[in-house]
């Protein structure tokens, strides 16, 4: 369960970087969010899933 908290508070820190250090960005990635095709959004998801699954994999098994 303490590895759970890690990685929400992980993705929070992350998160929270993001806005402090580059709101403006943020907020035009907002706005030109609803124009992509849901195509394009399902390819980043699955690319960001991959990812996070092998950095989970890789932080478990060094």
């Amino acid at each position: 369960m303490s590895t759970f908290f890690l990685a929400v508070g992980l993705v929070l820190v992350v998160e929270g970087l993001a806005y402090a250090l580059a709101p403006s960005f943020i907020r035009r990635m907002a706005e030109e969010l609803p124009k992509l095709g849901d195509e394009h959004l399902r390819t980043f998801g699955v690319v960001a899933l991959a990812i996070g699954v092998g950095l989970v994999y890789l932080a478990r098994h060094l």
